[in-house]
């Protein structure tokens, strides 16, 4: 395969010979000139002058007299000129991003010489006299004609007014800021273009021959350049191109333009190529061409190791593959992190041309976190952080590495359910110090970011013989991040760039999201890795395109602009069909001299993604004169069907069952009616969580579930009977008469109940509810108002216990002999009346079950009710306690609206008379018995731990993902 670039190496020494030091050769881009200078070399086999090699932007860097302007400076000096000619009042938050579209569009307008006058003139002057533009062509005057059948002058709306009244005074906006940049020294790339045209002189230019190589779509300034050039005999034009797009298309029957040999034509007629016609047929060549369609976009990348098996098991003896020969092109440069963990360690020389995207490293989220922290994280009325914003910073790996206080402070921030957390509470050493200071004000913001980089900088300082590739690439990103946030420090503290703090987050998140890191090596050795752009006038024997997608290639989208399409269509500027065919061009270029080429395109939908193969792909399958292969990649696995998972009770696992809950061995164990519950409703889960002792990790949520706000409402409920029995047991109903008529009161209850329980904050601080919160808070106190008023239809009674903790020692036969077991929990309330004792549990959600009788309390079934089990149990431990008849009772407040409402607990069989359970000792010594045999089941190890049958009981289980249920 000889590539392009070696043809021109070819014919420039055939023409001018050893000695090229008075010769310029321009590329697209820099790249190009580290291959031609290889290829270039091999033409002699004596010592030759080296060309100069340069690229077109840096060819006009250097002609011209002035500096590239910084782009934020450059929008801050276009502010300053809007602001004086249209006296608006606009800050530079708002200015500041359509500030970069405006800047963009002069670029454009000056690019292609574009008459600025005329194009910003008065909108009714440009109808009334579009006869007089003599410089328009039939189809330019055809789309300002179109412009104006969509854009009525006359019938005014208050956008348009507003689009009117600044489009009159863009060219005053051009003018005055160009003359600005200009006393300045600086300019922006179309500003210097233009300059550099106008004021051209070929004579005097530096070198004898100015060499053009690879060029495809020419802006105006280009081409007048190349003219001027060309005119003065200094000239050497090189295109690249196919017969397949360019000549071919025109002798078909229709005759049509190829949307790819567009551009090539017409450089063709104006620049004769230096090349024949004759090497330009290479697309029609013999080619293994493939489409294979993939289901994920990183199942491109893992696809990687096989297409490089593949090209090496292809080489032939005589011509054996270089690795520079082959080429994985990303047409969605975020696969380049997959594609570097998939490349295979047989391939020894990899040269990455894309930068590293610096959103992808942990400096990149540091810093972000960091941002958020000082910003959006920071209540500057309170004087608190948000836990959000602190959490992230405590978990970023920088942090943990710097300070030995960040993980325990944030488990203690998560224990304690900390929302809003104060600066002095998270100084836990010196540098938590340092971040956990409160900045206020543009330039302390920048500063404390590069004080905070400069400590992260210590962990780099020291170059271990283990630095990989990814720590030297950390190592850059950080010194790329600190350039970046001082140069905004300077622009600040120069008064240049004056903007609120939330532009500032913005700005510097875009900076540095938009920011690569560059990878060091040598180019023109090992497999190229490279985005569509760079590939611009290389050639490679074997090639895979990655994402080939519609939406990736062409991109999806064209650039904003304030100059509408009609007009930028009209005055000869950039468009969107300029674009689609340049990457037409990309596209039918790359894969002309190849000789293996492998598109893969992702079939799913999902985002932007439309999971269609590009538009290019689908027109090289109808028009290539290739048999093409079409495949599809699957992944290699296939769904794992569930499994039962049963857990043997063991001797190991014995051991420790009795070690945990033997009262002999630790007094204060305890089997609670939640741990037996549990075992009912699925003994695995059971033995995850009161075997295994496993448990969901903590975590602050700013929601409230069902059991937190039933653990807010009992601690509120406490709280008001522990006032009303300060002097005594008894509950008259003028005490709580008292307490409803007193809102304020009530209120307070909760606003306690609230900070003890959820907010974790001292009593005397006042609680910070959000909407939800305020909203879960407004009914708790509804509910304590309903739970007071039916107490009031209950009194007189005596208040006995409240959150009272009762236990009792069971013993049971077990293989091992006896075992003693302490049985018990937390019973929300006791009161009497008369000889009746009242176990009540209250409960804030849920409907009232009718158990059958005692067995279905045993009997794991879907529906089985298991708060009746809880209540049951407290009741047969009370009788044991005490004289009075005990009365199991369920409080179901959202429900005792009704004055007929009892809690206390029915039995009977369905569609037949309901007992009362006034009296538990009728039921009590069934119940045992059946507990009895419940705590000897557990112990035999005989009965394996299973998984429930019930499903449904999987749905919010804590071990879901463990049963893979």
């Amino acid at each position: 395969m000889q590539t392009f670039l070696q043809l021109v190496a070819q014919d420039l020494y055939q023409k001018i010979g050893n000695d090229l030091s008075r010769v310029a050769i321009v590329f697209p881009n820099k790249r190009a000139s580290l291959f031609f200078n290889e290829y270039l070399a091999m033409q002699s086999d004596r010592p030759i002058w080296s060309p100069a090699y340069v690229s077109i932007s840096e060819l006009f860097r250097q002609l011209s007299p002035w500096k590239s302007g910084d782009p934020i400076r450059l929008v801050c000096e276009l502010y300053k000129v809007f602001r004086e000619e249209t006296r608006s009042e606009e800050t530079l938050d708002d200015f500041y991003f359509w500030g970069e579209l405006l800047i963009s569009d002069f670029d454009d307008v000056d690019k292609n010489l574009v008459d600025a006058d005329r194009l910003f003139s008065n909108l009714q002057d440009l109808k009334n006299i579009m006869d007089d533009y003599d410089f328009l062509d039939s189809e330019q005057e055809e789309a300002i004609r179109q412009f104006f059948q969509n854009f009525s002058i006359e019938r005014r709306t208050q956008l348009k007014e507003k689009f009117i009244s600044l489009w009159d005074k863009l060219g005053d906006i051009y003018h005055h800021y160009r003359h600005n940049l200009a006393e300045l020294g600086i300019a922006y790339e179309g500003m210097m273009y233009r300059y550099v045209m106008e004021e051209l002189q070929p004579d005097k230019l530096k070198y004898e021959h100015y060499v053009f190589v690879g060029f495809n779509v020419l802006n105006k300034v280009e081409t007048k350049f190349f003219e001027r050039l060309r005119e003065a005999g200094k000239a050497l034009f090189y295109w690249d191109y196919d017969i397949f797009y360019t000549r071919l298309p025109r002798e078909n029957t229709p005759p049509y333009t190829h949307e790819a040999g567009e551009f090539i034509l017409r450089n063709l007629k104006i620049f004769p190529n230096e090349l024949p016609e004759a090497v330009f047929d290479t697309l029609r060549k013999p080619k293994n061409v493939r489409f294979i369609s993939a289901p994920t976009e990183n199942a491109q990348a893992r696809y990687l190791p096989e297409w490089i098996r593949s090209v090496t098991k292809r080489d032939l003896p005589e011509t054996p593959v270089k690795e520079k020969e082959n080429a994985v092109v990303l047409c969605n440069e975020a696969l380049l992190l997959p594609v570097l963990h998939s490349i295979p360690s047989e391939v020894k020389n990899v040269n990455i041309t894309m930068g590293f995207p610096l959103a992808q490293t942990p400096v990149y989220s540091f810093v972000s976190a960091l941002i958020e922290l000082q910003t959006t994280g920071y209540r500057r009325d309170t004087g608190r952080y948000q836990y959000e914003a602190v959490q992230s910073v405590l978990k970023h790996p920088y942090t943990r590495q710097l300070s030995t206080s960040a993980e325990g402070l944030e488990k203690q921030l998560t224990r304690d359910n900390r929302f809003f957390p104060l600066p002095s509470e998270l100084k836990q050493d010196t540098f938590l110090g340092q971040i956990f200071t409160p900045k206020t004000g543009l330039s302390a913001l920048c500063q404390y970011l590069t004080e905070m980089l400069r400590e992260v900088a210590v962990l780099y300082r020291k170059e271990q013989e283990t630095d990989d590739i990814f720590n030297q690439l950390y190592r850059e990103s950080l010194f790329k991040s600190y350039t970046l946030i001082n140069r905004l420090l300077n622009l600040i503290d120069n008064g240049e760039l004056n903007i609120q703090i939330e532009t500032l987050r913005r700005l510097l998140c875009r900076l540095l999201a938009t920011s690569n890191i560059p990878f060091h090596g040598e180019p023109a050795i090992g497999m190229q890795v490279m985005g569509v752009l760079e590939t611009r006038n290389l050639d490679f024997r074997n090639l895979i395109m990655l994402s080939l997608n519609e939406g990736q290639l062409p991109k999806a989208g064209g650039d904003s602009s304030f100059i509408p399409y009609n007009l930028r269509k009209a005055f000869g500027m950039t468009t969107i069909e300029h674009k689609n065919a340049v990457y037409a061009y990309y596209f039918y270029r790359l894969i002309q001299r190849a000789e293996n080429v492998t598109l893969l395109y992702n079939t799913a939908s999902e985002g932007l993604n439309r999971g269609e193969m590009s538009r290019f792909m689908l027109q090289f399958l109808v028009e290539s004169p290739h048999t093409i292969s079409r495949e599809y990649l699957e992944a290699g696995q296939s769904p794992q069907s569930g499994r039962e998972i049963s857990v043997e009770k063991t001797p190991e696992i014995i051991t420790r069952m009795y070690e945990r809950y033997d009262v002999n061995r630790h007094p204060r164990s305890l089997f609670s009616p939640s741990a037996l519950n549990t075992y009912l409703d699925c003994r695995l889960k059971f033995y995850y969580r009161y075997v295994a002792g496993l448990k969901a990790p903590d975590e602050v949520s700013a929601e409230i579930d069902s059991a937190l706000f039933g653990t807010i409402f009992h601690r509120a409920a406490e709280l008001v009977y522990k006032d009303l029995t300060a002097n005594g047991k008894e509950i008259r109903k003028d005490d709580l008469e008292q307490v409803l008529s007193n809102d304020i009161k009530l209120q307070n209850y909760v606003d306690t109940a609230f900070k003890e329980e959820f907010f974790h904050v001292a009593l005397t601080e006042k609680p910070e509810y959000n909407g939800t919160q305020l909203i879960n808070a407004k009914v708790i106190t509804s509910y304590l108002r309903q739970l007071l008023r039916n107490d009031l239809q209950y009194a007189p009674f005596f208040m006995e216990g409240m959150e009272k903790k009762v236990t009792e020692i069971i013993e049971i036969e077990t293989p091992q002999g006896k075992l003693a077991l302490n049985i018990g929990g937390t019973i929300d309330r006791i009161d009497s009346k008369d000889d009746t004792l009242r176990i009540v549990d209250y409960k804030t959600g849920g409907s009232p079950k009718t158990p059958e009788n005692i067995k279905q309390l045993f009997t794991p079934a879907d529906g089985r009710p298991n708060y009746i089990f809880q209540t049951f149990l407290y009741a047969s431990i009370m009788c044991r306690k005490q004289s009075l008849k005990v009365a199991p009772s369920l409080l179901y407040i959202h429900r005792a609206a009704s004055g007929t409402y009892s809690p206390v607990i029915e039995m009977g069989e369905a569609r037949q008379p309901k007992i009362l359970v006034n009296n538990f000792a009728f039921y009590e010594d069934e119940f045992r018995e059946r507990l009895q045999t419940l705590l000897q089941e557990i112990y035999n190890p005989e009965e394996a731990f299973t998984q429930t049958e019930d499903t449904k009981k999987c749905e919010f289980c804590d071990f879901r993902e463990l049963c893979r249920r």
